[in-house]
């Protein structure tokens, strides 16, 4: 099950307690589905927990029944109608519409004066036309209507209920749309899915920690190619200074970092610190292999 599945499964939970709140939803479904016109309402969806609840809001809401419903046990788009103009006229009664508005919606703010009817519109819209990405992948949720006042007066909503989402149009759809991971967990919040939010906030720690963790990996390796590039250096310094009999020339504690870091070209300087007799620093051992480079590099001149 996709992520957004996961999303619109999880607002179906939401109780219908409330039939202000099932007729708020409802507007939202209506106002994002396939098709509201004077002649009929087409709903569709691939969402099993969508399907299930369809009739329950519409019979809450309206108290009336689809004419066309999917087969119950049908896979991929289902399809669910109204086609009765009984019916449809007592739809339009609810939200105080008439034959002549129908062809140019407008969302009717007035059915959605309490603030939990606006949450539920909004639960709506989305489960009809809302999408959300994968939060491992993406931080992306939008709502798609093919009706250019509804779109403007939902984001006019949407910023009423605390809510900033972004606007664009694409074909003959207008999106209000969110990138924002944090904009995305206080919407599903408010709109009846915390669990969703609370994912999306899990994969942004999960992401932030294998980022960490992968700048801490690639800076340990690019210290060790550096160290292993050092220690290459420091060993053909020390034969080329061997080679010309320069070695034995050396003082003793010159002769003791080569004879270190010939046995050990693998340690790191601290290791053979510890090994010098007595015990050196980093520093003092870094400051006798840098000379025995540089003089390495003089019997190569």
């Amino acid at each position: 099950m996709s992520f957004a599945a996961q999303v619109k499964t999880e607002l179906c939970r939401t109780g219908l307690s409330r039939r202000c709140c099932a007729q708020a939803e409802a507007y939202g479904v209506l106002m994002f589905c396939n098709q509201f016109s004077t002649g009929e309402i087409r709903i569709m969806t691939e969402n099993d927990a969508f399907v299930s609840r369809l009739p329950m809001l519409f019979k809450k809401a309206f108290r009336v029944e689809f004419d066309r419903v999917p087969d119950p046990d049908g896979t991929g788009k289902r399809v669910f109608s109204i086609s009765s103009p009984e019916k449809l006229g007592v739809v339009r009664e609810v939200y105080g519409m008439d034959d002549k508005s129908m062809p140019a919606h407008h969302i009717n703010f007035a059915v959605l004066e309490e603030s939990c009817c606006r949450h539920s519109f909004l639960r709506g819209a989305f489960l009809a036309g809302g999408s959300v990405t994968d939060p491992e992948k993406s931080y992306h949720l939008e709502l798609a209507t093919s009706h250019y006042n509804v779109s403007r007066e939902a984001h006019a909503l949407m910023q009423e209920c605390g809510f900033a989402p972004k606007q664009v149009t694409r074909k003959a759809n207008y999106i209000a749309y969110f990138k924002q991971s944090e904009a995305i967990e206080d919407f599903l919040t408010g709109i009846g899915a915390p669990l969703a939010a609370m994912e999306i906030m899990n994969a942004k720690v999960e992401k932030t920690l294998r980022g960490s963790v992968n700048r801490r990996v690639n800076c340990d390796a690019a210290n060790l190619d550096k160290a292993v590039e050092a220690a290459q250096s420091q060993i053909e310094a020390i034969y080329s200074l061997e080679r010309s009999g320069m070695l034995d020339k050396l003082p003793d504690k010159l002769k003791e970092a080569a004879r270190l870091r010939l046995a050990h070209p693998e340690d790191t300087l601290t290791q053979l610190a510890e090994q010098c007799d007595p015990p050196i620093t980093k520093s003092a051992l870094n400051h006798r292999l840098r000379k025995l480079v540089e003089l390495g590099r003089r019997e190569k001149d």
